[in-house]
């Protein structure tokens, strides 16, 4: 068995510049620097979409290792000590307690961790999301692994070709599922199909059990009980050899997908593919972005990253957002462009059911 190397990806919203449209160049400076100068880390890499902050860190300590949340969590404190003294909106929001506990997991940031054994070529691509939930991968993480109108080496590569298997949770009531597909496809997409309520957490190599793409899947509104923002979620998926090729994991995007989330976490846009560059959510906070960073493992060194929606065959998918941004705009407050009730509760409908509820007459 040669070493294990583990690839964290953590992010959170310590504050946005300006409103919620991206990260200020100091708080990437001040993360930047703490991740530098920590003996735990084999490699590391700081980047943001819109205005979160994502950590793409290797190490061999392990998943869930208190050593390497406790440095996401100081870097994310740092990070909102800048935000706070250069007033950045909503500084610190994405953090939900007052000390650390051991784990981030529940205390705001997003996580997704896998642990592996490097392979002869290790490539991976981090995608990282905007004003959106965790919800949102469901779409293309199931194109990636089970459709084979996208992905064709589920047809023509032998060790691909039995399929994989996904782990669904249930953010509700705290449940998780593996499906078995192709054979299990229907039952899955029961569920899947229902993005607000169950998600995809990971998914694994049949016979193996290699992992191959994991997720995040934290909601801070349940967390915090109130309106806090939507989770912006991060995803790590592993390519080629028995697994997507690089170009088939990053075709999903090529055709947006309608996610949850956008102006104040309320409403049903195109999640729009773009360069780090771009990922600058402005009209009407939105729509959605998806970056895709690709990187080249050895021996727990991140070469890279590539900006995969940087390339000029996303235009057409960035135009057809924008063209659906629009339709789904001239709806204003009605479904389903604000999303459905059971979303709306941590906004002004329970207040407003409260005030109005003696005016119900019985019909």
């Amino acid at each position: 068995m040669g070493k294990k190397i583990t690839l964290s990806v953590i992010k959170a919203d310590i504050g946005g510049f300006v409103g919620h449209s991206n990260v200020h160049p100091e708080c990437l400076e001040t993360a930047g620097g703490i991740l530098a100068g920590s003996p735990l880390l084999i490699d590391y890499h700081v980047t943001h979409v819109g205005d979160d902050i994502n950590l793409i860190m290797t190490h061999e300590l392990g998943k869930n290792n208190g050593e390497i949340h406790q440095l996401a969590w100081n870097t994310f404190l740092s990070c909102t000590a800048v935000a706070k003294k250069l007033k950045l909106y909503g500084a610190g929001q994405d953090l939900l307690a007052d000390s650390f506990s051991g784990n981030v997991k529940g205390m705001g940031p997003g996580v997704a961790e896998m642990e592996f054994e490097e392979r002869a070529s290790e490539p991976v691509i981090v995608y990282m999301a905007d004003k959106t939930e965790p919800g949102a991968w469901n779409f293309p993480v199931y194109k990636m692994f089970a459709d084979p109108f996208n992905t064709i080496g589920l047809i023509i590569d032998p060790s691909m070709h039995q399929g994989f298997l996904f782990e669904v949770r249930d953010l509700i009531d705290h449940k998780k599922v593996t499906f078995s597909c192709p054979e299990e496809m229907y039952d899955m997409l029961v569920f899947i199909g229902a993005p607000g309520r169950y998600c995809i957490k990971s998914v694994y190599q049949k016979g193996t059990n290699e992992i191959a793409a994991t997720s995040s899947t934290q909601r801070l509104n349940l967390m915090a009980g109130r309106y806090v923002g939507k989770d912006d979620p991060v995803l790590i998926v592993r390519c080629q050899s028995g697994l997507p090729a690089v170009g088939e994991a990053l075709e999903p995007f090529a055709n947006p997908h309608l996610v949850s989330g956008w102006m104040r976490g309320s409403h049903s846009g195109p999640l729009m593919p773009v360069s780090v560059d771009a990922s600058t959510p402005t009209r009407f906070d939105g729509p959605p972005r998806v970056v895709a960073l690709g990187f080249q493992l050895n021996d727990g060194k991140l070469h890279g990253p590539q900006d995969f929606f940087a390339d000029v065959a996303y235009d057409l998918a960035r135009q057809k957002a924008n063209e659906i941004a629009n339709y789904m705009r001239s709806m204003g407050p009605f479904e389903p462009h604000r999303l459905h009730l059971d979303e709306m509760e941590y906004t002004t409908m329970p207040s407003v059911s409260k005030r109005l509820k003696d005016r119900f007459e019985k019909v």
